[in-house]
């Protein structure tokens, strides 16, 4: 069999990838620095928060929140201990298996998220939505979404990561 070797980028998808990167970088790390300015929470906090509210009961079993927020179980344990620490999340045994936990939104972790989300919502606006026409926002939502259909039909380590 002959090995092709690897599929180096054009000159040109080599740009697209790196200001892709670059762009992204900015922004989740604007939206990261307003939140925690404005709100004293990380941006990894705010998602999970948005996830367990808008969930029935405002709960999620621990892994699904990891797959809901595109999260290591880890990654996600780790905050939702700190979240417990503050009193927004509530950590509870699953009934229906012994070893799956749920994290449920408490009263308190409603409040500060209904307080953080003006701001949040504004700053999205600003460096996402503002910076671009109606049409680049429909190839944006086009983009996205076969990205994430590439995501979802692609084979998954055991922290949720492509296998590669």
């Amino acid at each position: 069999m002959n090995d092709p070797g690897p599929r180096w980028l054009s000159t040109d998808e080599q740009h697209t990838w790196r200001e892709s990167i670059e762009a992204w970088q900015w922004l989740l790390a604007a939206v990261d620095a307003q939140l925690q300015r404005d709100s004293a929470m990380p941006l990894a906090y705010y998602e999970i928060l948005v996830r367990l509210s808008e969930a029935p009961d405002r709960s999620l079993r621990m892994t699904q929140l990891a797959e809901a927020s595109a999260s290591s179980k880890s990654r996600v344990s780790h905050a939702v201990a700190r979240l417990e620490e503050r009193g927004w999340v509530r950590r509870t045994d699953c009934p229906t298996d012994r070893r799956g936990q749920i994290a449920m939104l408490t009263d308190r972790g409603f409040d500060a998220l209904t307080a953080a989300a003006p701001g949040h919502v504004e700053q999205v606006r600003q460096v996402l939505f503002d910076a671009l026409s109606a049409e680049q926002l429909r190839q944006l939502d086009s983009i996205s979404a076969a990205i994430l259909a590439k995501a979802a039909s692609s084979p998954k380590d055991a922290d949720g990561c492509p296998a590669g």
